[in-house]
């Protein structure tokens, strides 16, 4: 039976490169190899044939022989030459160690030149980044304070300087992956990456380890710091201090510490926004009469409020910036509302209840309480 032209077998030309030609055996290979078709009988001989036809392609002089005297170039052996059968070599000539060899140099190109050469780790890891949860009051808020927290994280060894080697003695390669943190092992027509468990992964090892941290590079201890918390500041706002959370292991970068703002409840006053929501209890008398009181700010200092005549309850008046401070405006604050309640007295004596005797008489006037007439009038005509 004559043999198949190795081109065709491969599917390229014969001005194709000699990345074509691999690229094409790759593919060919990866279809008809004997551990993805087991038992088949066909598969395995196109996987010869393949094989046969890239061992003298891949090679000039071979593949200059072949284009000038085709197969009889090597014989009746083909590719082999006609050599006689030894260890590894098949009963048509096929030497099998050849074929392992050919996968080697193959399968290294999957991850590109990374594979080729893996690139080394380091064993130096960044620190996490930390949460603190701070409450503050209003006034605080409104005025900006700088608050002292407390709390414990790792932070950097003061014996090996963050190095994790006892005498600050640095990391060295890890001798089983040589500083890549993986190791490779060839099984059957493939390789297999698996972490190293020399280093955990690393890439490096420390020979002698820090005493006081165990060789990570850090330990646990408490940390003071001041919080500069700005006037105007939100429920719910955070601020950030760049590298004052957890210490790296091994000298890794240190992450960021967040302060979360949270803002208590206060007394008197509700915060909208910008502005200051207050509720205040008005004696009846100068509701109706009108007048100028004095109530308290957010700031610490006293407003004058003035209460038209004949104000209702659920009345809400307007104090123009006394509210809180706007953040990062230069000083700018929001509004004041005071939302009135009209209080009834209570526990009257006789003489004052004498005098509210006269005084329901003399309002008898329709024109002192319009709301109420123009309301009785409505439910009058209702059941009419």
């Amino acid at each position: 039976m004559s043999k198949r032209d190795y081109y065709e077998i491969l599917g390229v030309t014969k001005n194709a490169s000699a990345d074509e030609i691999k690229k094409s055996y790759r593919k060919s290979a990866m279809q008809f190899h004997p551990d993805r078709n087991p038992g088949n009988k066909e598969a395995e001989a196109k996987f010869k044939e393949a094989t046969e036809a890239y061992e003298v392609l891949k090679d000039d002089q071979k593949k200059a022989a072949y284009n000038q005297y085709g197969h009889q170039a090597f014989g009746q052996g083909g590719g082999r030459g006609g050599a006689s059968q030894g260890q590894g070599q098949g009963s048509d000539g096929f030497d099998f160690n050849d074929i392992f060899s050919n996968f080697s140099d193959i399968f290294s190109d999957f991850g590109g030149a990374q594979n080729r050469q893996t690139k080394k780790r380091s064993s130096a890891q960044h620190g996490s980044d930390v949460r603190y949860n701070l409450e503050i009051s209003l006034e605080e808020a409104f005025r900006g304070v700088a608050e002292k927290i407390s709390f414990t994280i790792p932070s950097t060894c003061e014996i090996c300087y963050g190095s994790g080697g006892q005498n600050g003695d640095r990391p060295t390669d890890c001798p089983t992956c040589r500083g890549a943190g993986k190791v490779r092992a060839q099984q059957g027509f493939f390789i297999v990456e698996r972490t190293c468990s020399t280093c955990a992964g690393a890439g490096q090892i420390i020979k002698n380890p820090c005493k006081s941290c165990g060789g990570q590079g850090r330990v646990n201890k408490e940390k003071t710091l001041s919080v500069k918390i700005p006037a105007g500041v939100e429920e719910g706002n955070r601020i950030r201090l760049t590298g004052e959370g957890e210490a790296g292991a091994r000298g890794g970068a240190a992450g960021d510490l967040y302060v979360y703002i949270s803002i208590r409840k206060h007394q008197f006053f509700t915060r909208k926004g910008d502005d200051i929501q207050f509720e205040m209890p008005l004696k009846f008398t100068v509701a109706a009469l009108g007048g100028v009181i004095e109530i308290p700010t957010i700031d610490g200092t006293k407003a004058n409020l003035k209460i038209p005549e004949g104000s209702q309850s659920s009345d809400v008046l307007r104090l123009k910036s006394k509210g809180m401070s706007v953040i990062n405006s230069g000083g700018r604050r929001g509004d004041m509302y005071v939302k009135i309640n009209i209080e009834t007295p209570v526990k009257l004596s006789n003489e004052e209840r004498e005098l509210l005797m006269k005084l329901d008489k003399l309002m008898s006037n329709k024109s002192s309480n319009p709301k109420s007439e123009s309301f009785f009038k409505k439910v009058t005509d209702l059941f009419n």
